[in-house]
């Protein structure tokens, strides 16, 4: 009776893993020549190598940071707090900028800017680093000192970049806020880290309108003690009050300004960055990223997942207040000296077409953008890319959440045209660099698999009692090993940090202790890691665990679908019933509703199982999502629950979606 008691718990805790794909890609041949990593050999020794010293493997890759000062220790671990390349000094700024002033990169463009009314900018990384400066020094007039926190609040134009590369430079820690976040979200978390100077602008574009940033931020000042002074660009010609005393513009601080300023000598685990991360009802993590680890991370994957050269143009779709904007516009990129093509606005204006049209002017090689970016793509139909020649580019990534296997064989065949490899990276503001990738000269990619982790990390799939999974057994996704970008802290609250990632998996004398990243996942016969979605969105059904992402996947293979998302409401038989909210393409206009929800559901009993099947399908003509395209569920749980929404909404995009989708409920 116990014996079978407690293995009914443990069936209870097990991930229910029912997605099947089989076709294959293997990297083309042409690309696999000159890439960095060109073979399965020689990725399988970078793999051994970094697997018989991870510690080893990580110190060679520090040696492509330029250092003030050498580490004497690389890795130190008190569990669970880690120090990487303790006892050296750097800059983020420098390995930026200052690094390639001598070389032929000097006057290679570093940011190819357009604003979203169609004005333009282009920033040599020679010009570059005279802005940086010049706001450096102005910072440093300002009052502001190293260790500081300086809170930016902007939309995407260059000088966003300028700002953090600043205070980098001086040792300020730099807490950037999503430009499409409310004054109460900027409130918090100027207040959470006690910023003493905030950079923002008058207003962003966005869709053709005007995001009024300082107001907001006005808004929030009057609740902010810590903040003793704002510098205002001016993006627009719109009238913005200015406060004497506290406000300033920020050509006029720059405009006195030298354009020499020397990069402070930081320790290797001096605080970079604040980065915070949503709660569900609680207040938003503040994500404590330093130094030198996260920059050779960071160097390293940017180079070696988009196979970086000299001659790319980089265009990454990421807001700078996400994480992949951190990692993936501003730093990894410019360390790597690379050409960076950056866009003010939405993807969709005054065209659906407005990033093929990029790309084409531009000559783009490397685009990296989300799922949800995607399916939008799809949604608006593939004659808006087929208008573009896209043919420069050579290597598409997604990042943000799992693509189901349809979106990336459209991504494949219509933006790629059948020649360019995907990367499909798995990573998290936590991890702060990409952790499981292919590495697009070596790696057979499947549709829909982040494949396997990156050299240099150690990914396991395991039960609740820390064993490994079998193959193609869902389970909970774990770092077994330290790694040199990963966060720190939680800003201001270590027993939060220990408590959200590391108590499911706690030391003890028999166990190391391992970072919980909070999703689930399988691995299959081959090695390749399927993310299943967040542990969160697992939900029981008739005494099965299902992962909503798998079920998902298979409601948007559907022809007519463009995006779904499930989840669960309680149901007395079954303990959770399914709820799946479906956004449809333009061509089931006409199409008889009643049917079609028969039709998905049934749809989805075919294609992985009746025990997936859901019990309402729901129309909805957007999901909530964040502005970083990720589709929030928690919401959706909320209104399906008790009919409306109390949970954090700060970072939601488009709050009209909430009461639309209440009001379909309604009826």
């Amino acid at each position: 009776m116990v014996l079978a008691m407690a293995k009914a718990k443990e069936e209870s805790t097990r991930i229910s893993s029912v997605m099947n794909e089989h076709r294959m890609f293997p990297p083309p041949k042409t690309f696999a020549r000159s890439s960095h990593v060109g073979s399965k050999t020689a990725l399988k020794n970078l793999i051994d190598a970094a697997s018989a010293d991870i510690v080893g493997f990580w110190e060679e890759q520090a040696k492509d940071i330029v250092w003030f000062a050498p580490w004497k220790k690389p890795f130190v671990w008190k569990h669970p707090l880690a120090q990487w390349f303790v006892g050296g000094t750097t800059n983020a700024s420098m390995n930026c900028l200052d690094r390639h002033l001598g070389t032929w990169r000097r006057t290679k463009a570093a940011i190819i800017w357009e604003g979203e009314p169609g004005d333009t900018r282009t920033l040599t990384y020679q010009q570059l680093h005279s802005e940086v400066c010049k706001a450096a020094n102005a910072l440093l007039g300002l009052g502001v000192k190293k260790g500081d926190v300086v809170a930016i609040y902007m939309g995407m134009v260059p000088e966003a970049v300028v700002a953090m590369l600043a205070c980098a430079r001086i040792g300020a820690t730099h807490n950037v806020v999503f430009g499409g976040f409310s004054s109460e979200a900027l409130r918090e978390r100027i207040n959470d880290s006690h910023a003493v100077l905030l950079i923002t602008q008058d207003a962003a574009w966005r869709r053709g309108e005007l995001v009024h940033l300082k107001a907001a931020a006005d808004v929030s000042l009057k609740a902010c003690k810590s903040v003793k002074h704002v510098v205002v660009l001016q993006r627009t010609s719109e009238r913005t009050s200015m406060k004497a005393g506290r406000d300033h513009w920020w050509h006029e601080v720059l405009a006195g300004a030298s354009r020499v300023n020397e990069p402070a000598k930081l320790p290797s685990e001096h605080p970079l960055f604040i980065l915070y991360t949503s709660g569900s009802t609680g207040k938003p993590k503040g994500i404590l990223h330093t130094t030198g680890g996260y920059l050779t991370q960071v160097a390293y994957t940017t180079k070696m997942v988009f196979d970086l050269r000299d001659d790319d143009v980089y265009f990454c779709t990421a807001d700078i207040g996400w994480v992949t904007g951190h990692s993936y516009i501003v730093y990894g990129p410019l360390m790597n000296g690379a050409t960076i093509m950056m866009y003010e606005g939405a993807p969709n204006w005054p065209e659906p077409d407005r990033f093929w049209d990029i790309i084409e002017r531009n000559a783009v090689s490397i685009f990296y953008t989300a799922p949800t970016a995607i399916r939008a793509f799809m949604k608006w139909g593939e004659s808006w890319p087929r208008k573009h020649d896209l043919s420069s580019l050579r290597l598409l990534g997604t990042v943000g959440e799992p693509i189901n296997p349809e979106a990336w064989m459209w991504y494949h065949s219509v933006i790629g045209g059948e020649r360019c490899p995907i990367v499909d990276t798995w990573w998290q503001t936590e991890t702060g660099a990409i952790m499981i990738s292919p590495l697009p000269g070596a790696t057979v990619t499947k549709p829909g698999t982040a494949t396997k982790p990156l050299p240099g990390i150690l990914v396991d799939v395991v039960q609740k009692d820390g064993t490994s999974c079998k193959a193609n057994e869902g389970g909970l996704l774990v770092v077994k090993h330290p790694w040199p970008s990963m966060l720190r802290t939680i800003y201001g609250n270590d027993e939060r940090y220990r408590e959200a990632y590391w108590s499911e998996f706690p030391k003890t004398r028999s166990h190391p202790g391992w970072y919980f990243t909070g999703d689930g996942a399988r691995r299959d016969k081959d090695g390749y890691i399927w993310i299943i979605g967040r542990v969160d969105d697992v939900v029981n059904v008739s005494g099965h665990r299902l992962g909503t992402a798998e079920i998902e996947s298979a409601l948007v293979s559907h022809k007519h679908v463009a995006e779904a998302a499930v989840v669960a409401r309680p149901d007395e038989v079954k303990g959770n019933a399914l709820v799946a909210f479906v956004s449809l393409k333009s061509s089931a206009k006409g199409v008889n509703l009643d049917k079609l929800r028969e039709e998905l559901r049934n749809h989805v009993a075919d294609e992985i199982g009746h025990i997936a099947k859901p019990d309402e399908v729901r129309f909805a003509d957007a999901l909530p999502k964040t502005r970083s395209g990720k589709i929030m569920r928690r919401l959706l749980r909320e209104i399906v629950v008790g009919g409306s929404v109390n949970g954090d909404v700060s970072t939601l995009e488009d709050a009209g979606v909430l009461e639309r989708l209440r009001l379909n409920d309604d009826e």
